[in-house]
């Protein structure tokens, strides 16, 4: 997990200015045949290779004794890999390629998953716990859902929404939706424990733009959440040409049968149990973290046999998320 924790310093410690050289993406010169087209490739034009501007800001207080934090910017590069692309399901996958003290450094960021017109979403449902959620009809008539994966492919959060395309922005927007705390709060042991945000992916000349509205709550009384503190994450993504992303497809290209395997169990668990129950940890997201990064790390470096690491996976999984 030291590469985890190399990256998210460099994310903390990159200046706004060396992201500052963008290469810009051409402009497709036919439009799709189809909404549901047009929807697909909204999705699709966000893989590439990027720069990412991160920026996280807390803005009203709704508690006399609670100070917003100030803000935090930060930076990195990071490609964007189709994992499959199935028509009505799309799946992409995210690496952070980082230099560090003149060498790359890799990590498996974050898997966004589409669904069309979902009968369900997983759904994160408070501290340790995920549940799948039925949509209703109405609902997930021309809609997508986006499920967001964890660095380990343990999920993080679910929601449902339509892609627009009003005044002249190709735009999808997800209804309110529970999530777990992130990591660069969920290391300093706030009064909230959770987060009640709503997404937006918008696709922009040079890449696309994702936007959070996070209201930061607070359950850890008991009965209905309390409102903390608004937080607004605006998360950047300029396609650039000035890093090479081959360290970052070397490793997916070493460990992509792994992960796929992987992504195969949690599906299995999500199944079994109707949704999972997994222990959360601050720093790497969830108790499953640390080994299953570790055991891709060492089939990407060629210390275990891919078989034998998906099979400790699999246990790894099933262990986490048996109910006790």
């Amino acid at each position: 997990m030291r590469a985890i924790l190399i990256a998210a310093a460099l994310l903390t410690a990159t200046a706004p200015a060396a992201l500052a050289q963008q290469a810009a993406a051409p402009v497709a010169a036919t439009a799709p045949a189809n909404a549901f087209e047009r929807d697909r490739q909204s999705i699709l034009a966000q893989a590439g290779q990027y720069r990412v501007h991160f920026d996280m800001r807390e803005n009203v207080s709704f508690r006399a004794d609670y100070d917003p934090l100030e803000e935090k910017l930060s930076g990195g590069s990071e490609i964007v890999r189709v994992v499959y692309d199935k028509g009505d399901k799309i799946s992409l996958q995210h690496i952070l390629v980082m230099e560090h003290g003149g060498q790359t450094v890799v990590v498996k960021h974050w898997r966004q998953d589409w669904t069309y017109q979902p009968e369900t979403v997983l759904t994160y449902a408070g501290p340790n716990q995920w549940t799948l959620t039925p949509v209703p009809a109405d609902q997930r008539a021309g809609a997508w859902s986006q499920t967001v994966w964890q660095t380990d492919d343990s999920p993080r959060y679910g929601g449902v929404g339509h892609w627009t395309y009003d005044n002249g922005l190709s735009a999808w927007t997800s209804n309110p939706t529970w999530r777990p705390l992130a990591r660069r709060d969920a290391v300093r042991n706030p009064v909230y424990d959770r987060y009640l945000g709503t997404n937006r992916h918008i696709l922009k000349p040079d890449g696309w733009v994702h936007i959070q509205d996070n209201m930061k709550m607070s359950g850890k009384a008991g009965g209905e959440p309390i409102a903390i503190v608004q937080e607004d994450v605006i998360n950047t993504y300029d396609r650039s040409t000035s890093y090479s992303p081959q360290a970052g497809d070397d490793y997916w290209a070493k460990t992509q049968g792994f992960w796929a395997a992987v992504r195969d169990a949690w599906d299995a668990a999500v199944a079994a149990h109707n949704g999972v129950h997994l222990e959360e940890v601050g720093d790497t997201g969830s108790v499953t973290g640390t080994p299953l990064m570790d055991l891709a790390q060492s089939v990407a470096d060629g210390k275990t046999a891919e078989s034998a690491a998906i099979a400790q996976a699999r246990t790894l999984i099933e262990q986490a998320t048996t109910p006790r």
